[in-house]
């Protein structure tokens, strides 16, 4: 039978505004595309998580990092109080 599950653990999440302090606390690297826009990325063990401004970078627990895209975070997730 198919039934609903929900994460039941929390996660901490920062925005990223593109900042040379957030890059260095993340070791995020800068690449400049032929169009002369940004983009953005840090490694992890499953390869590179591509990321823009206004991105999320979301650390669980044990320090596992991924991005979640503005829009995505803003629908899906609340702020734990």
């Amino acid at each position: 039978m198919l039934k609903e599950y929900r994460n039941k653990e929390t996660f901490k999440a920062e925005q990223f505004d593109g900042s040379e302090e957030m890059m260095k606390e993340y070791e995020i690297t800068k690449l400049t595309q032929g169009n002369g826009k940004n983009i953005f990325a840090f490694e992890t063990v499953e390869g590179p998580f591509w990321l823009n401004i206004g991105d999320w970078i979301a650390t669980e627990a044990n320090g596992y990092r991924w991005t979640i895209k503005d829009d995505y975070f803003k629908k899906t997730y609340e702020e734990v109080e």
